[in-house]
């Protein structure tokens, strides 16, 4: 438990105020996660995105992909700077909703909250259905039955049960995971650098041959595979340290992602002969346990299979663990239910959010068309990371009046944070309707809780920074 809520404490304690020491102990983390467990979760969370996009982005591109998933990266990286110096100057759970909350204010935060929660459990639950493909392999090779959706939904109570337990759990499960997965995934590659039918040209040519247009499309869509590397940033609360291991862990995260993407992506494409990643006429939805088995028979396709699966599952534990605490977050502000901000006392976690989201996973596992909602939810991110970058731009022109001085700072201010929206603006509209549909869902459920419910208990009133920004503007004007 940190310091200054031990001293929290023990005043209230001296002072007879028995009821502030319970609030305090039902709403506090202990920070348990140091510079290593901040890379092992976001990696977990960004890992599954090589296992399915890879065969989508070549048929978009064809061969050249690797260029895209280093462009995307770069569209990313704006966002990535961005929420480091956020992190680190508002180091509390709910990440992306509390710093939009604090720089725009409860009604954009509501908005962002509840779009947050539902494209991160939305994610999940796709990637609790998205290993099908891959445990297809495992049970054709080993010729065994099992229903694909009895095994989703035993995976989802596994790891609601194991974010219940709290978050050196999640770590303990995910160190051996994340590890084995990045190791065996650049031994692919070194392997693929020996395999006869290897040519680099191959990937060059298709990357510098490929149209802007296909380039810019292709980087939109494999943009969601880097998507999680700022989801460690709604832990904030349970982070050692959080004002350098937050910035740290989220760039490192990121530069580990883009080289195993891009380099990947590199190597599957100079390995294996043709348009391999179109069969039948359908898309390959299992690119890695493909790639594998090209280059040392089915035997091994099935090892990396069975890896590919246990990363899939630990990316929707990640998601889970983000996605219960932007309901914390937003409960502690009373702009929902606050008895989704209640702890366990045991475990340390919130205990009543981590069941919704689990919940919620479910249901959308069962009842929602995910290929399309993820679709959705994909866009209204690129969204959130557009305002994330405007956040560090209102909140620096406004530091005189909002005492912003974060440990961390945006290098290349205000430059990198234009590209950020920029580039993403144009990712969106690359999207087409769909982006915008996913928004507007989000907009339209975010106003209605905020006027319903959270307007009548939201305590805290205070002139935003946006504000002050906007009135200096009017005041230039």
């Amino acid at each position: 438990m940190a310091k200054e809520t031990v001293e929290a404490i023990v005043k209230g304690v001296v002072s007879g105020d028995i009821e502030a020491v319970k609030d305090e102990i039902k709403t506090t983390f202990a920070r348990t996660i140091g510079l290593s467990g901040v890379v092992i979760i976001s990696l977990s969370a960004m890992l599954p995105g090589i296992f399915v996009t890879p065969t989508f982005a070549a048929d978009i591109m064809g061969p050249g992909i690797w260029l895209a998933f280093l462009l995307a990266a770069a569209v990313v990286l704006p966002a990535a700077l961005s929420k480091s110096e956020l992190a680190s100057g508002m180091p509390s759970s709910g990440g992306s909703y509390v710093f939009l909350e604090r720089t725009y204010g409860p009604l954009f935060g509501t908005i962002s909250g509840l779009g947050l929660w539902a494209s991160f459990l939305l994610k999940s639950a796709f990637s609790l259905i998205g290993f099908s493909a891959y445990f297809i392999v495992i049970t054709t090779f080993f010729d065994i039955e099992m229903n694909m959706l009895t095994l989703s939904l035993s995976a989802l109570v596994l790891i609601t049960t194991v974010n219940l337990l709290g978050v050196s759990k999640i770590k303990t499960i995910q160190t051996p995971i994340v590890g084995t997965t990045v190791g065996l995934l650049l031994g692919m590659c070194v392997m693929a650098l020996f395999d006869p039918n290897f040519d680099a040209s191959v990937p060059i040519d298709g990357a510098f041959s490929a149209s802007i247009w296909s380039l810019a499309e292709t980087a939109g869509f494999v943009f969601v595979a880097y998507a999680g590397v700022t989801k460690v940033a709604a832990i904030g609360d349970e982070v050692k340290d959080p004002e350098r291991n937050l910035p740290s862990g989220i760039l490192l995260s990121l530069a580990i992602a883009t080289v195993i993407y891009s380099l990947l992506a590199f190597m599957m494409m100079a390995a294996i002969p043709g348009d391999w990643w179109i069969s039948d006429g359908k898309v390959v939805e299992d690119p890695i346990s493909v790639f594998a088995a090209a280059l040392a028979g089915s035997t091994f396709g099935v090892f990396v299979a069975i890896i590919s699966v246990l990363t899939m599952i630990s990316m929707a534990l990640a998601g889970i663990l983000a996605s219960s605490r932007f309901l914390f977050a937003m409960a502690r502000d009373k702009l929902i239910s606050p008895r989704l901000e209640a702890m366990n006392s045991k475990y340390e976690t919130p205990h009543w959010a981590i069941l919704v989201t689990g919940l919620a996973m479910g249901m959308a596992i069962l009842l929602l068309p995910l290929k399309d909602v993820v679709k959705l939810a994909s866009g209204f991110k690129i969204m959130i990371f557009i305002m994330i970058n405007s956040c560090v731009i209102i909140l620096r022109q406004t530091s005189d009046t909002h005492e912003w001085d974060p440990a961390y700072r945006s290098p290349l201010y205000p430059y990198m944070q234009l590209w950020g929206i920029i580039a993403g603006c144009f990712l969106i509209s690359l999207m087409g309707s769909k982006a915008f549909i996913g928004g507007t869902v989000a907009v339209v459920a975010g106003v209605i809780t905020y006027y319903v419910y959270g307007r009548k208990h939201y305590e805290v009133h205070r002139e935003t920074p946006f504000q002050a920004f906007r009135a200096a503007l009017r005041k230039q004007s």
